[in-house]
């Protein structure tokens, strides 16, 4: 398979020369098309750093970032914004969903904004909303739905563009268990019927179970890298919760 995603040897300084702070240090990984990556780590590891620089955020001090065979680290102005709308989805913590538009509206305005065909537009709206179980809620507003549903129209967004890469921010951070869990299914159908690629930073070894690879991030570095191979959920959660033990944090100080 081809390499989505190339980080090589990126670094990220903040400060001046008299108070430097490196939030990212050397830091390299590839992903392929169709993987679905966790990355977790310590509250300042600077994996929240790592994916702000990928969805272009940020920008890093050395290094480069390739997705999709271009150098995103070379990108500015309206190229940058272009390859932002076409390549990448974003699926955030608070949905980021606007209240006057409905659902329906929602997850259109990208496709809307690419100028694709109002035809093209109902059927791509219509065939995604009915993978992610969201086509009753369609007409209605998101105040109108759960959190749950909310997250769902949210993914739906993320994915109606058809990008290479779908960037995830603490998906379910604002979801109670039974809402995070739909969601982290619906990731899972985005990945396996859709082959969609994954990036999600989380804190939650439960949603990052469900990844099939995770990367944990330890002073702007790469501590550990996990595979899921043939495990259960269940034992990959389980390895998850030994190399937390390694980083040496309590559970509840994973971010």
């Amino acid at each position: 398979m081809e390499n989505i995603l190339e980080v090589k040897n990126i670094e990220k300084y903040y400060g001046n020369k008299s108070n430097l702070t490196k939030a990212i240090d050397n830091i390299s990984f590839n992903v392929k098309s169709g993987e679905f990556i966790g990355i977790m780590g310590a509250s300042g590891s600077g994996k929240t750093t790592l994916l702000n620089c990928i969805s272009t955020i940020d920008r890093v001090t050395a290094g480069r970032i390739v997705i999709n065979g271009k150098d995103i680290t070379k990108l500015k102005g309206n190229n940058l914004n272009k390859f932002r709308r076409e390549e990448l989805g974003f699926i955030f913590q608070d949905f980021n969903l606007l209240d006057t538009l409905t659902c329906y509206e929602n997850i259109a305005l990208a496709l809307t904004i690419q100028k694709v065909n109002v035809n093209e537009i109902d059927e791509r709206v219509r065939d995604v909303a009915k993978k992610l179980d969201i086509r009753e809620i369609l007409n209605k507003y998101p105040y109108q739905v759960s959190g749950g549903q909310k997250q769902r129209v949210a993914s739906a967004r993320a994915i109606v563009t058809n990008p290479k890469l779908v960037l995830a921010d603490e998906p379910t951070g604002a979801l109670d268990s039974k809402s995070a869990k739909q969601l982290l299914e619906t990731f899972e159908a985005l990945n396996i019927k859709m082959k969609a690629t994954l990036l999600m930073v989380t804190h939650d070894p439960f949603s990052a179970s469900y990844a099939n690879r995770i990367l944990f991030i330890k002073d702007g570095k790469i501590f550990n890298e996990l595979l899921k191979g043939t495990d259960t959920r269940k034992q990959f959660f389980e390895k998850i919760i030994e190399v937390q033990t390694l980083l040496g944090g309590e559970l509840s100080d994973v971010i």
